[in-house]
């Protein structure tokens, strides 16, 4: 599909694209709603088949920050960006396409808040931040958003854990960590902390076992026995194909976008395994981010916010119960409610 067609299908309030001559890359910058407040959301560099396929990912990014920043109850809305790229460029050239990307940022007057995301670091958000001033992540700020969403990540399992066997304790529970990268690998071992019995699996065998933890092979982490089964790597990974092989009793993991389709969450259900919704749990990020930067907390202020993904993952358990719904559902129905109720308010 083209730009046109992608735009003309979207339900976001406002696209930019900029084909930028001297790096030859298009930089993508898409607002999907700033209802809650001005829309925040990382940044990926990535190679893509086509330009299209670049503006079509910041799209759908951009509609799950929306539900993120909702969910987390935190007075943002959702955005993203995408610079595609021809390839992943290195040294000045690198540099000079993150300033043009920050002066374009910038232009916005603040509508769209950055981070980092795929490809992007603190250190390449430094220089974004030399040409606009809207920029989450950097090295001297907020820090590494990674550190968040693990402990987020945490409670989350917490919380999946009591809801599922009547305990929130982790000693002697199982939990499959899928991916080691900048979250899971804390997560991983956050866990291990806690007492739980953590199995990791990546497709760098040598990032999982750095971890210190068991290693599961990539192609046997679907029917691996675990209590819960954490995805932090890539997303829809949970299908009509693979829902069927799972071995574990609940899901809560970082990963973005874990369904491949929204009939999945009916399929886990039908299984018997509790979903905890992934916008839900991974929030964890944004909230160490926006808390650090722009509310001025301390470190027991934001892990006060933190365990808060716990809490409302309890009340969306609570809610499909009563409801008979999924979770996925009850969580769909609370940013739903957010979202309307800032809007008629406004």
């Amino acid at each position: 599909m083209d730009f046109e067609g992608l735009l003309a299908g979207w339900n976001g309030e406002h696209a930019v694209i900029r084909y930028d001559a001297e790096g030859g890359a298009w930089m993508f910058v898409c607002v999907h709603s700033t209802v809650l407040g001005p829309a925040g959301g990382g940044t990926r560099m990535r190679v893509y088949p086509a330009p299209a396929d670049g503006l079509a990912d910041a799209m759908r990014l951009s509609g799950a920050m929306t539900w993120k920043m909702a969910a987390a109850g935190m007075p943002r809305g959702g955005g993203k960006a995408v610079l595609a790229v021809q390839e992943l460029p290195t040294g000045e050239p690198r540099r000079r396409l993150l300033r043009r990307y920050g002066e374009l940022v910038a232009s916005l007057g603040g509508s769209y808040r950055t981070a980092g995301d795929m490809n992007i670091s603190p250190e390449d958000l430094d220089v974004v931040a030399e040409t606009c001033p809207w920029v989450y992540g950097t090295t001297g700020r907020g820090g590494n958003s990674g550190r968040g969403t693990a402990r987020g990540g945490v409670h989350a399992i917490r919380a999946t854990v009591e809801h599922a066997f009547g305990s929130p304790d982790l000693a002697g529970r199982s939990v499959l960590v899928q991916g080691a990268g900048a979250v899971g690998g804390l997560l991983a071992r956050e866990l291990a902390e806690a007492g739980a019995r953590v199995l990791v699996s990546d497709v760098d065998e040598e990032r999982a076992a750095a971890t210190g933890c068991e290693t599961v092979p990539p192609e046997a982490v679907l029917e691996t026995e675990v209590d819960v089964y954490s995805p932090c790597a890539v997303g829809g990974t949970l299908s009509a194909d693979s829902i069927p092989q799972l071995a574990c009793r609940a899901i809560a993991g970082c990963a973005n976008n874990q369904l491949a389709e929204p009939e999945d969450a009916e399929r886990l259900r039908e299984r018997g395994i509790l979903y905890a919704p992934d916008y839900v749990v991974n929030a964890g990020g944004i909230i160490q981010l926006i808390g650090l930067e722009d509310e001025s907390w301390n470190e027991a202020q934001l892990e006060e916010r933190l365990a808060g993904i716990g809490h409302t993952l309890r009340a969306l358990f609570a809610e499909a119960v009563t409801e008979k719904i999924t979770p996925a559902e009850a969580a769909d129905g609370l940013v739903r409610r957010r979202l309307s109720g800032s809007a008629s308010s406004g």
